[in-house]
Protein backbone atom coordinates (compact mmCIF):
# COMPACT_ATOMS: atom_id res chain seq x y z
CA UNK A 1 0.00 0.00 0.00
CA UNK A 2 1.33 3.39 -1.09
CA UNK A 3 -0.15 6.42 1.03
CA UNK A 4 -0.02 9.82 -0.65
CA UNK A 5 -0.22 12.38 2.05
CA UNK A 6 -1.62 15.60 1.62
CA UNK A 7 -0.67 18.62 3.99
CA UNK A 8 -3.77 19.95 5.61
CA UNK A 9 -2.97 23.58 3.76
CA UNK A 10 -2.88 22.19 0.77
CA UNK A 11 -6.10 19.75 1.57
CA UNK A 12 -8.91 21.85 -0.22
CA UNK A 13 -6.81 22.20 -3.61
CA UNK A 14 -4.86 19.14 -3.55
CA UNK A 15 -7.29 15.81 -2.07
CA UNK A 16 -10.07 15.58 -4.58
CA UNK A 17 -7.55 16.13 -7.77
CA UNK A 18 -5.48 13.30 -6.42
CA UNK A 19 -8.29 11.20 -5.54
CA UNK A 20 -9.37 11.49 -9.05
CA UNK A 21 -5.67 11.02 -10.03
CA UNK A 22 -5.23 7.42 -8.22
CA UNK A 23 -8.96 6.22 -8.77
CA UNK A 24 -7.72 3.08 -10.70
CA UNK A 25 -4.47 2.33 -8.48
CA UNK A 26 -5.76 0.28 -5.77
CA UNK A 27 -2.47 0.07 -4.23
CA UNK A 28 -2.74 3.76 -3.10
CA UNK A 29 -4.54 5.50 -1.08
CA UNK A 30 -4.86 9.52 -0.32
CA UNK A 31 -4.70 10.91 3.08
CA UNK A 32 -4.44 13.87 4.77
CA UNK A 33 -2.50 14.72 7.33
CA UNK A 34 -4.14 15.37 10.66
CA UNK A 35 -1.30 15.31 13.39
CA UNK A 36 -1.01 18.42 15.69
CA UNK A 37 0.80 19.18 18.43
CA UNK A 38 4.59 19.57 19.17
CA UNK A 39 6.74 16.75 17.61
CA UNK A 40 7.46 14.54 20.82
CA UNK A 41 11.06 14.22 19.65
CA UNK A 42 11.71 17.62 19.61
CA UNK A 43 14.66 18.90 22.25
CA UNK A 44 16.19 15.14 22.03
CA UNK A 45 19.19 14.61 20.19
CA UNK A 46 19.63 11.73 18.16
CA UNK A 47 21.78 9.98 20.34
CA UNK A 48 19.19 9.22 22.47
CA UNK A 49 17.12 7.36 20.09
CA UNK A 50 19.95 5.07 18.99
CA UNK A 51 20.36 4.10 23.05
CA UNK A 52 16.58 3.19 23.10
CA UNK A 53 16.26 1.18 19.97
CA UNK A 54 16.80 -2.91 20.19
CA UNK A 55 18.31 -4.45 17.29
CA UNK A 56 17.89 -8.22 16.74
CA UNK A 57 19.64 -10.13 14.83
CA UNK A 58 17.15 -13.52 13.70
CA UNK A 59 19.64 -15.57 12.39
CA UNK A 60 20.85 -18.93 13.84
CA UNK A 61 23.50 -18.77 16.30
CA UNK A 62 26.96 -20.04 15.26
CA UNK A 63 27.90 -23.65 16.56
CA UNK A 64 30.34 -23.06 19.53
CA UNK A 65 33.38 -24.83 19.55
CA UNK A 66 36.82 -24.23 17.02
CA UNK A 67 37.13 -25.56 13.69
CA UNK A 68 40.05 -28.46 13.45
CA UNK A 69 43.24 -27.67 11.36
CA UNK A 70 43.72 -27.71 7.68
CA UNK A 71 46.55 -28.29 5.54
CA UNK A 72 47.65 -25.62 3.28
CA UNK A 73 47.67 -26.67 -0.86
CA UNK A 74 50.58 -27.10 -2.29
CA UNK A 75 50.98 -24.56 -5.03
Amino acid sequence: MIYCVIPPELADDLYDKMVEYYRDNPNVAVIVDRREGPDRRAGEDSASFKERREVRDRRRPRVPGTFAETAQPDE
